[in-house]
């Protein structure tokens, strides 16, 4: 959780400048949401699908285009053979 003095409160909730703030600006976004839904199931489980989605999407569009250019800059550190095996990721017998 972050914490943020609290004369940076107002700015950090617009504007945030560092990962604890962007965190506290998120935080603030859902305690805003809950105390307007109601500490209900449905209101968290909105929350936390809403939460899930953004971090998808935004791996999805932004992380995993960016780590393909810096693969094709930099060189893969991942052993293709590795990659290539129909069995990676299955649980062992």
């Amino acid at each position: 959780m972050p914490y943020i003095k609290v004369k940076d409160r107002t700015r950090a909730a617009h504007s945030p400048e560092t990962a604890g703030e962007l965190n506290f600006q998120l935080t603030q976004a859902v305690q805003d949401y809950v105390h307007r839904n109601g500490l209900t199931y449905q209101t968290l489980n909105d929350v936390v699908g809403a939460l899930e989605g953004v971090k998808a999407e935004f791996q999805r569009r932004v992380v995993a285009p960016y780590e393909t250019i810096k693969i094709a800059t930099n060189g893969d550190v991942y052993d293709q053979d590795l990659l290539s095996r129909p069995d990676v990721g299955l649980p062992s017998v």
